[in-house]
């Protein structure tokens, strides 16, 4: 009996001692299932993710608080695509803004996970990252990372709730060591909705032009010219004499973006006359529901013209349906208002001026930037 009970007792000391070697000197059972969450054995070693433009194209502007990563824009592009980020799983960013379509849904308005459709069409996310003066359509925020945390809450759109999405995001199988490869963090319980918006701001960041639209390489390649009808259209896009404003008021070709980056009233809505009141009668007041002043009402961003052959329809509202549509509105004038910009004037336009400007609008397709493999859907 005693040599049994020796037994037990050196049995039990080499129990307790193993138990002080496995958890390194004095851990508690509590500290071993807390460490289930501990992310620091995977390596952080974020590298630059390499920016590449088309040629003359201006540096762009990144924040210092969210540098692009390679780890990062894969982060980015996984939430971008991931329908876990709405109420019932069944939509994602892309929903609304596909690859095919220039990143728009190439809908007149969109619709969302309880089948509700909204006001605006969906908006190009071509070129995205220089857009410094506000996003939307109607500019209510000024960052990326401000605009990637809206469409999750929106009741049109994902109608769910951040909470909500990070408690997806820390069960998930991937996405807790995406996160710290791509921020370092190190516990799951450090995901949160602000990492999540600066992976995708990083992603949109990365839509840009490849340089490989015949209007690119006719700038940047030695050999490769504009056929006399595209060079027609280039020249009444550009031209400027007596009363024909030309195109580049507000898709300026200056930086090769195609956009000024202002809002304003191109004449697409009738309000009723140029009387100031009737600035009230825009049925979306656009800038001036943010500003509240009433000379924004009715003024939405310009966008850019890169890749438009592959974006209709077109206005804030997607109520044109073609590029012919979008020259023929232009050349009337549309409608007068007390805020229309003072370049949207009647201009004749021949039927061959016609067709010389849609030559034109079409060395702006972009094919490669659709097919890039970097931006498609990581699921597929």
């Amino acid at each position: 009996m005693n040599k049994w009970i020796l037994s037990i007792l050196a049995l039990t000391m080499i129990f307790l001692a193993s138990c002080k070697d496995d958890d390194g000197g004095g851990g508690t059972i509590d500290d071993d299932m807390l460490s289930a969450d501990d992310l620091t054995d995977i390596t952080y070693d974020p590298q630059t993710y390499e920016l590449v433009v088309p040629c003359d194209f201006p540096e762009m502007e990144i924040p210092s608080d969210n540098p692009m990563t390679v780890d990062g824009v894969e982060l980015g592009r996984f939430l971008f695509y991931d329908p876990i980020l709405s109420a019932d799983s069944t939509m994602s960013c892309s929903s609304c803004h596909l690859p095919s379509g220039s990143f728009t849904d190439n809908e007149a308005v969109s619709i969302g996970i309880d089948g509700v459709a909204g006001t605006r069409s969906s908006m190009s996310l071509l070129n995205v990252g220089y857009f410094y003066t506000g996003l939307f359509w109607d500019g209510r925020v000024t960052t990326l990372e401000e605009q990637a945390l809206l469409p999750v809450e929106d009741e049109i759109e994902l109608h769910t709730t951040w909470p909500e999405v990070e408690v997806k995001l820390k069960r998930s199988e991937i996405y807790p060591t995406m996160f710290r490869k791509a921020f370092g963090i190190e516990s799951k319980e450090e995901i949160t909705k602000f990492l999540a918006a600066k992976a995708i701001a990083q992603f949109e960041r990365s839509l840009v032009s490849s340089g490989q639209s015949k209007f690119d390489q006719a700038r940047c390649e030695p050999g490769v010219f504009l056929d006399p009808l595209e060079l027609e259209g280039f020249e009444l896009f550009t031209f400027e004499e007596n009363e024909h404003p030309g195109c580049t008021h507000c898709h300026k070709t200056i930086a090769q973006l195609f956009t000024d980056n202002r809002f304003v009233n191109n004449g697409i809505t009738d309000v009723g006359g140029t009387a100031v009141e009737n600035l009230e009668n825009f049925p979306d007041k656009g800038l001036g529901a943010v500003t509240g002043n009433i000379f924004d009402n009715g003024k939405f961003r310009t966008p850019s013209l890169r890749n438009i052959a592959n974006s209709a329809p077109y206005m804030h509202d997607g109520s044109l349906n073609t590029l012919e549509e979008v020259i023929d509105h232009y050349s009337s004038g549309g409608f007068s208002a007390a805020n229309s910009d003072a370049n949207v004037m009647p201009f004749p336009l021949t039927d061959q001026e016609k067709a010389a400007l849609l030559a034109f609008l079409r060395t702006l397709d972009d094919d490669a930037f659709m097919n890039n493999p970097a931006h498609q859907n990581p699921f597929d």
